[in-house]
This record gives structure tokens, sequence and C-alpha cells, in this order.
């Protein structure tokens, strides 16, 4: 290995390559890292850690409300956009440190530049230095897609949604997946008028249809507004903000446009087919069970394998890259049955296999749920309802998987989701007794 600068090479500072990089130090290999952003990547510092935050601050909309019928006394109060902006931009500098330290504790150089492939064992960095190093680990993630039409400079991404200098009065989102979702809950709480456009009539595909189609019921009914079946014809500015034509719907004059449209892989100007690494039609890197690419020196974990694009899988992917090539440890990620969330107002969850994809793959399936309206939504005087739904085959009862919308619905599947994936059957709930007074105890109440 001395033969070259480096045992291993990560590029990409996210979640994946950073555990790749910690762990396979850790495991005594000479690491270096490039990053030409920030050290944290997507989830950390434009994704699920600023946007959680944002959601935390969009609930107190309602909680202020709901509080007057708990007996407090709740001035009218006004929601103030910078001063929720700037602390959620200063724990993502904070975390970026964070992340930092970790590497730089564990002798992992860290370069603050744009890296490329140079060959099977090179990269090059902007500056123009070339490094050599035995493995080659690409950890860049994934990028939001913008749809092509005329004036789609105009809008943003979730790239740069957390740095708008004021508040917009009327928000367009493109997209009816969990980010297109998320922020549509999270500016409708801070007092946007929101509207969702969707070139379907589906919203978050592949989540289970009965809890998909409760969000958007009330999604709705809190004043959210869809338009199905509708795309992009231009996108012109003017002194008033936006004017939005679109093919199935009528023009739209708005502050801000928000694509939600997807992520790709982040592989362009990479170099990596000139090395011979293949890429899949989507521009992801085509990797094995253990994460090697066509080329043997050179893996990939994270979105940018476009596997499952979720931050914890990430990690799991990097930690089983530096185990099995550092670690003499060798194993790979189990992706079966995996617990997801979306974190809307109401927020989803879900693990295993929705009712369809259950009655697909086994036929006779039996469904058992709880509707029902959490207590603290009774007092206030708040319509909202839950539902939790567990999908069991029909000869033994195993659960195959376990969806639910309400308060606080991805802390509880995080623990329900142990026992579908331990293969328990719904006989292990029902013997288990309920948590009383809990929303959690549905789960063990359901018929």
């Amino acid at each position: 290995m001395a033969d070259f600068d480096y045992d291993l090479f990560v590029i990409g500072g996210g979640s994946g390559g950073v555990r790749a990089a910690r762990v396979s130090a850790a495991h005594g290999a000479r690491v270096a890292l490039a990053e030409e952003h920030k050290v944290g990547g997507t989830c950390v510092i434009r994704g699920c850690v600023p946007k959680k935050l944002l959601v935390y601050g969009a609930h107190f909309a309602e909680d202020l409300a709901d509080a007057r019928r708990f007996g407090w006394d709740v001035p009218s109060c006004a929601f103030d956009w910078p001063t929720l902006r700037d602390n959620v931009l200063a724990e993502v500098e904070r975390l970026n440190g964070a992340y930092t330290t970790t590497l730089e504790n564990n002798k992992v150089e860290i370069i603050l530049e744009r890296a490329t492939v140079s060959g099977p064992n090179s990269v090059r960095l902007a500056s123009g230095r070339e490094i050599t190093a035995r493995y080659i680990l690409i950890a860049t993630g994934a990028w939001p897609a913008v749809p092509q039409v005329p004036g789609a400079e105009h809008g943003i991404t979730s790239n740069e949604v957390f740095h708008l200098e004021a508040l917009p009065k009327r928000v367009l989102i493109a997209g009816g997946g969990y980010i297109a979702n998320e922020f549509a809950g999270i500016f409708h709480e801070f007092g946007s008028e929101v509207t969702i456009l969707n070139r379907t009539d589906v919203i978050l595909r592949g989540y289970d249809e009965s809890v998909r189609d409760r969000l958007l019921q009330i999604s709705m009914t809190k004043g959210i507004n869809f338009q199905f079946n509708s795309t992009f014809r231009s996108i012109e500015k003017t002194n008033e903000g936006l004017h939005v034509t679109f093919d199935g719907c009528e023009p739209m004059d708005v502050d801000v446009i928000l694509f939600a449209t997807g992520r790709v892989p982040h592989t362009k100007g990479l170099g990596l087919e000139e090395a011979g690494v293949q890429l899949d039609k989507h521009g992801a890197v085509v990797v094995d069970e253990d994460s090697k690419s066509s080329v043997d020196s050179i893996y990939a974990v994270g979105d940018v394998t476009n596997r499952v694009q979720l931050t914890p899988v990430a990690i799991r992917e990097g930690q089983a890259f530096a185990d099995t090539v550092f670690g003499n440890k060798p194993w790979r990620v189990d992706y079966h049955c995996i617990p997801s969330a979306v974190f809307s107002h109401p927020p989803l969850a879900g693990v295993g296999l929705t009712e369809s994809q259950a009655k697909q793959k086994y036929g006779a399936v039996r469904v058992y749920s709880s509707d029902f309206r959490p207590m603290k939504n009774v007092l206030a005087n708040r319509n909202e309802r839950a539902l939790y739904k567990m999908v069991c085959e029909a000869e033994t009862d195993r659960i195959l998987g376990l969806h639910m919308i309400g308060p606080d619905a991805p802390e509880i599947l995080q623990a329900a989701a142990v026992a579908v994936k331990a293969g328990l059957n719904k006989k292990a709930f029902d013997d288990t007794v309920a948590l009383h007074p809990s929303m959690a105890e549905e789960l063990v109440l359901l018929r």
C-alpha cells in the first residue's frame, strides 16, 4: 500500500463517506476525504436535519392554537422567518464543525476541494494536484432534479430553500414525494398559501394507499391546494413575482417555486466513465453487494448508487465497506424491511410491504387497523384522525407491513419496526399489555 499516497481516498463528505473514512482510518488505513462544500452532506447541510428543525418550528403554529383549549392564555403570536432560518443555519454550521472534528480526531485528512477521478487509482483536485490511492470511494450523493421548462432558473430546490431572504406569501411546490409534502406542511403552518403541482394524481408513491390518502385528505382540509395531472409550460419573472403557465390547469402567480421533483445521482463531471466505471441510465454507479463498481479499486456508497436514498442506509454501506476492505470483518447491508417516514403535518411512517404489495406477493392477506382521533386532538377540538394499519400473511398472521399516520408516528414506528424485521406475528402484539393512555397502545389493540 506504500506505493500509493493513501490507502483510501473518499470523494464526498456526506454521511456514507464520513462513516467509511472514519472507520477505515480506525482500522489503520491512511485516509483522505475531499469535499467541495461542507462536511456533513445533504442530510446534515441541506436535507433532513435542517428540514426537521423547520418541521419542529412549524408545529408551534398548531400547538399554540391548541394550547388555548388546554387553559393557556396564549396571545396572538407572529412568526419571524429570519430568526428560525438563522438559528437553523447556525446549527448546520455547528454540525459541520462536529463532523470535521470527528474526522480529524480519527486522523482523516480533509481536503476542501472538488475532486474527480482521473484513473483506477488516481484523483485530480480542482487545484490540479494529482493524488494516488489504493482504493477510491465515491460518496457524492444525489442532486435535486429540475424539470426542463422555460424559466426554470427562476425556481429553487431543497438546496436553496433554507436560505430564503423572506417567507413567501404564495408557494408553488412541484412534485408529489416526501420533500414536496414536507415543505408543503412547513410553509402552510408558517402562513404561506401553498399549492402542490403533480404530474400524476398520486402522492407519495410507494407508501400504503390508505395512509397517503389520509394525508391528502388532511392536507386539503387544512387548506393546502393540489393541482394533479398537470405539468409546467413556462415560468416568467414579473414585478409581482412569478407567472406560471401549465398544461392541465389554469395559470398561476406565485412568489416562490420549489422544485421537489426527485433527486439524481451526483456523478456528472466526476470522470467515472472515463475511468471505466459503469453507470446506469440515471447516472448511478453500478455496484455489487460489496459496493464495488465495475473497476476493482473503485467503490461507491449512498445515494450515488441509487439503491436506497436514505441516510441510515448510506451510513451502513459506509460501515460495511470499511469493515470489509480494511477491517477483515466482511459483511453486507441487509436491505429488507427498511423503515421510512415522511415528516408531513401530520407525519406518516411505514415499514415492510404495503397492502397492495402484500396482495401481489402473497395473494390473500389480513389487514388490521385502528382509525382514531388522538386524545390531544379531541380536547383541542381538532377533527384530525390517526390511522394505524397492520398487514399480515393470511395463513400465519406474520406481519408483512406496518403503516401509520398521526402525531409522532415515526417515533412510534421505529420500535415497532424491530418486530416486523424480526418476523413476528400479530399474536406477539396481542399478547403485549397496552401502555395506557397512549397513541402507541393502538398497535396492540388492532382489530
